[in-house]
């Protein structure tokens, strides 16, 4: 988190578009389960989930063009950083999930930013079905703005585009988007101290730890009878 706040304090004054792009089989999968394990010291040793809500806060609202350009996985706090994004590229291979509640948690920080791009009842449906959905369907439901088979090239022709509008009329625009648009920063503290009533409940934290140690699901017995 604070090395991607250093690098977006470094786009502020001239950047024009920033793009995120993770490894062609994973864009992001979410939390460290194996920090989490065992323990809730996960939760005290850093500064909670703030500094992730005002990264994507500041993905959505910056006066830089972000893009999202995603192969392979987005699970969990990975659909964060796209339905945070101005604009999401994918690839035929992308996936989008939210497993959360699986585990006992919901993505109480991603649900302000995924409620704003796609609506209430695909972002709640989503979090429901915990289950991944395709690039294409991603794209039907507004997650996605583009999707081909090789997205390489469909980023670099966004970005052909992209870099004609000047950094003032980027600026101007995002800030006035930001005031007419869902206020996301007036939903960050609910969405914290929810992130962490569910993240340190012990129940979640042995539910997580077995899956961690012994690969079994909160659903499974791990006796297997």
């Amino acid at each position: 988190m604070a090395e991607c706040h250093h690098v977006l304090s470094a786009c502020e004054e001239r950047a024009t578009i920033v793009v995120l792009s993770g490894l062609p089989e994973v864009f992001c999968f979410g939390a460290d389960f194996k920090a989490i394990a065992g323990t809730s010291r996960a939760r005290e040793q850093d500064d909670g989930p703030g500094p992730m809500y005002d990264l994507w806060l500041r993905l959505a609202t910056g006066p830089y063009v972000t893009i999202s350009h995603v192969r392979g996985k987005a699970n969990a706090g990975g659909v964060g950083f796209v339905a945070a994004s101005d604009i999401v590229l994918a690839d035929e291979t992308a996936r989008f999930s939210l497993s959360e509640l699986l585990f006992g948690l919901y993505p109480a920080c991603v649900l302000p930013f995924l409620i704003r791009r796609v609506g209430f009842q695909k972002a709640h449906s989503l979090t429901l079905m915990a289950q991944p959905i395709s690039a294409k369907q991603a794209c039907e439901w507004g997650l996605v703005d583009a999707c081909e088979p090789q997205s390489d090239a469909l980023l670099r022709r966004y970005l052909q585009r992209l870099r004609r509008i000047s950094k003032t009329a980027i600026r101007r625009y995002k800030k006035y988007l930001s005031d007419i648009s869902v206020p996301l920063n007036d939903f960050k503290a609910q969405a914290v101290t929810a992130n962490q009533e569910v993240f340190s409940d012990p129940a979640n934290v042995q539910a997580i730890t077995r899956y961690v140690e012994q690969g079994v699901f909160p659903w499974e017995n791990p006796s297997g009878q």
